[in-house]
């Protein structure tokens, strides 16, 4: 049961990795800054939570704004690059997070033993949910819930004006522009909102597995958050997470067997998406329904 626990709890964090990159994806914006977001979540959570005893509701919500925050800082120079030196720019950030993370040392007594975040041995003893008695099943729930939060808003988000803007300047910037939408503001409000939901989800990251590195933070890591919304597709926010559940789902866990040819096949699922199926992974469900109609 604990094995089917953690993998709805990996689908959940995911997801809300795959939705911060996802509302990106909507102005256009490619980025790989994501996992630099997820970190600085993971992180800043967990030294409210280990080394200042916090409750995790302030906790991750201080996580999530602090991630949202650099975003926000990151948002401005963006707007000058587009395409790949935006993916580079991105990249360059959550090397930068990365690293720090790799150097970060602060740690303390508790209970008579070390805790906290010890550079290049990582952050160890997040313990906050066995330490308040939670088991797997209510952690699980608490993702999910988040996740569920998240995904409602994002769906409402589509349906009201601001979502419409997004698409308008993700589909053309120029004309966007032309008819009086702010690209800045859009743009740095889209990136800004992206690290929030990033944030969050490495602070329930950290929390639900106890321990993080330097290594939880990889390249591979933002290729899986850019991925989701891509080969899920970004006309319904259910994409996402669809698309996670079958790479974490399947992919990931059903065939572990298949060792790193893994990520061959994921590579070659997102070329044959791109190419084949250009709406994502959702569009199998449009057209069965189109089909049904008929």
């Amino acid at each position: 049961m604990d094995y089917y626990l953690g993998v709805f709890q990996t689908i959940g964090v995911h997801t809300l990795l795959g939705l911060s990159a996802y509302i990106l994806l909507l102005t256009g914006q490619v980025s790989m800054a994501q996992i630099g977001f997820f970190a600085i979540g993971a992180y800043s959570s967990g030294v409210l939570t280990v080394i200042f005893s916090w409750n995790i509701y302030p906790a991750l919500a201080f996580g999530a704004f602090l991630a949202s925050f650099f975003a926000f800082l990151v948002g401005f120079p963006a707007l000058r690059v587009k395409g790949l030196m935006l993916v580079i720019a991105t990249i360059a950030f959550s090397e930068i997070v990365r690293l720090i993370t790799f150097n970060f040392v602060w740690m303390v007594e508790k209970d008579g033993i070390m805790v906290g975040a010890e550079g290049a041995q990582g952050f160890r003893e997040i313990r906050y949910f066995t330490t308040n008695g939670w088991d797997s099943s209510q952690v699980v729930l608490l993702i999910w819930i988040f996740v569920a939060i998240v995904m409602a808003m994002l769906w409402w988000l589509d349906r009201v004006k601001a979502g419409a803007v997004l698409r308008a300047v993700g589909n053309d910037e120029l004309a966007a522009q032309s008819s009086g939408i702010n690209l800045t503001t859009v743009k740095v409000a889209a990136m800004t909102a992206g690290g929030f939901i990033a944030g969050l989800g490495g602070g329930l990251y950290a929390h639900a597995v106890s321990y993080v590195d330097h290594i939880t933070f990889t390249i591979l890591m933002a290729t899986f958050a850019i991925s989701y919304p891509i080969l899920g597709g970004t006309k319904n926010v259910f994409g996402t997470l669809l698309a996670v559940i079958f790479i974490q789902g399947i992919l990931i866990e059903a065939f572990r067997f298949l060792e790193d040819w893994r990520l061959i096949i994921f590579g070659l699922l997102i070329i044959l998406v791109m190419n084949f199926m250009p709406d994502g992974l959702v569009s199998i469900f449009k057209k069965s329904n189109s089909g049904k109609g008929n």
